[in-house]
């Protein structure tokens, strides 16, 4: 898999995002004046210990939460400073998510749960796409109840595609997994990022998935640290964990 090509076009542009949290009398800063630009297509990796500010970073680009201060623009718009109504309708028209729980509806089957995004999605693909990209054709009338965790990650991840959204954003979405099951979901997100342009950012605790990246952003005490750059990608297959 070839690296994105450094001419494409930013999807974000971060510049200053800073963001302090107060507690009380006590103020925390969680992330620290952190300039970053993100290509159309490129697929990252966060690293970095707990409180390191990977979190933070994805929820202000993901229009979850807002900078202290900084300027943060998603393609020809300007995240910092937007109303929650905009922001809801930045979240809704381009960005798909992906946690580490599932927040599958229990009572509805796998169908149902991806089915229910397309309600508020403009171009939404056809919902049994959306499954069979992910593997679950077999499964779609099935509850949660009736799958293995990692199938229910990968219903969490056809929710978050079937609106085509232009950013896939993952916090830990392997975290919960066992080896072989996180190796089968990060094939999902990978092909996600490769066949459908997708910008992809995908928070982890295990460095054995930075191969797999474009980039390699490791963060520690709120601010980018360093920034890896891989010549060749490589597949989940590749991985050694």
């Amino acid at each position: 898999m070839k690296p994105v090509s450094p001419a494409a076009p930013n999807v974000f542009r971060a510049r200053g995002l800073t963001k302090t949290y107060r507690s009380g009398e006590v103020e925390v800063c969680a992330l620290r004046d952190v300039d970053l630009d993100v290509a159309r297509g490129e697929f990252i990796v966060l690293l970095g210990p707990s409180g390191s500010g990977k979190s933070t970073l994805l929820n202000i680009l993901g229009g979850l939460d807002v900078p202290t201060s900084g300027e943060l623009r998603f393609a020809d718009h300007v995240l910092s400073g937007a109303s929650e109504a905009e922001l809801t309708t930045y979240r809704r028209e381009h960005v798909g998510f992906v946690f580490q729980f599932y927040n599958l509806i229990p009572s509805l089957t796998v169908r149902e749960n991806v089915a229910l995004v397309t309600d508020i999605a403009a171009h939404p693909m056809p919902v049994d796409e959306a499954i069979d990209r992910v593997g679950l054709t077999p499964r779609r009338d099935h509850f949660p109840s009736q799958l293995s965790g990692g199938e229910q990650q990968r219903v969490a991840i056809a929710r978050a595609v079937v609106k085509r959204p232009d950013v896939l954003l993952c916090d830990e979405p392997t975290g919960a997994l066992d080896y072989p099951t996180g190796k089968r979901v990060l094939e999902v997100i990978a092909g996600v990022n490769a066949e459908l342009g997708t910008t992809t950012l995908v928070i982890t605790h295990n460095a054995a998935i930075a191969g797999m990246a474009d980039r390699v952003l490791r963060l520690g005490d709120g601010r980018i640290q360093h920034i890896e750059v891989n010549a060749h990608r490589l597949l989940p297959s590749e991985l050694s964990w």
